[in-house]
């Protein structure tokens, strides 16, 4: 099912960290008044994190942001999601993506080939394995082909990595019956140094990727803006940071520009991707500022 609400959580410790303290912090940002909990899919089944996850809350979507269609089969996938309780089950949300040549040729050279095309016949698979499981799917979709083919085969999209001015497009492009889930990444730290200090830190690892600087370049950005981690120009683009009220602001013109929900990826002040971060206390500071 998609979010009930406007505001979600997008997280990798959600999913990479121990399960007692993914588990304790789902119960806080539900508790907190989050719609929908967004965990990375990994390379391998997400299944048992998932049912951790919903077994643990009442209210929250659990979904995946994403699961790479190179680590499952459809009917894998399928066969997991039917296992699943059926009270839980309507809590999920599916999120597929294509993921990127580094890491799916890191076990198998060359298996990275014609992205969208394996997209389109893996949704064919999963409307074979269930025919409604496309419906309750959404896409990681940056580009126009992958967005048009979330809006024609899914529930809807979910952008990552991109800005305002790209939600309001992604809208225009896939219409407004099309459910769209762009995220947001997030430090509640007003020191300028320090905030963009920890979003490269963060962004490091998609600078080299083609498929965001083909979106990037899109969004007006050049070849300068991802050298030597970055230019502030492009820091502040991908980054919301600040104090809560610059960045709700800023949370909210997604909406404005058409976003139904945003998944606010918070990012740790100190740490990195290797530490798996769970801000909560952040979060919590966020949504009441977002209530209020």
């Amino acid at each position: 099912m998609v979010p009930g609400g406007p505001w979600g959580v997008w997280s990798t410790g959600l999913r990479l960290r121990e399960t007692s303290a993914a588990v304790d912090a789902a119960l806080a940002l539900e508790a907190a008044g989050y719609s929908a909990l967004w965990m990375t899919g990994g390379f391998d089944s997400p299944f048992e994190r998932v049912r951790a996850l919903l077994s643990s809350t009442t209210r929250v979507t659990v979904a995946t942001g994403i699961l790479s269609i190179w680590s499952m089969t459809a009917a894998e996938v399928a066969t997991e999601v039917d296992a699943l309780a059926s009270r839980e089950r309507d809590r999920f949300l599916l999120g597929l993506g294509v993921s990127h040549a580094k890491f799916v040729d890191r076990g198998v050279p060359g298996r990275y080939r014609r992205p969208l095309t394996r997209m389109h016949e893996y949704l064919d698979d999963l409307d074979r394995a269930d025919p409604l499981r496309a419906s309750r799917t959404v896409l990681a979709a940056l580009g126009p082909r992958m967005l048009e083919l979330a809006a024609e085969r899914t529930t809807g999209a979910h952008p990552y990595l991109t800005t305002p001015e790209h939600t309001s497009w992604a809208r225009e492009l896939i219409g407004t019956e099309t459910f769209l889930a762009p995220t947001q990444m997030v430090v509640l730290e007003a020191d300028p140094a320090t905030a963009r200090e920890a979003a490269r830190r963060y962004l490091a690892m998609y600078l080299g990727q083609p498929n965001y600087i083909t979106s990037w370049m899109r969004l007006g950005f050049s070849a300068d803006d991802f050298a030597a981690g970055g230019s502030d120009r492009l820091v502040d683009a991908l980054v919301a940071w600040g104090e809560e009220d610059a960045v709700t602001t800023r949370l909210r013109r997604h909406l404005d520009a058409g976003a139904d929900h945003v998944c606010i990826q918070m990012l740790d002040r100190e740490g990195g991707w290797k530490d798996q971060p769970l801000p909560v206390g952040d979060w919590q500071r966020l949504a009441e500022a977002l209530a209020g």
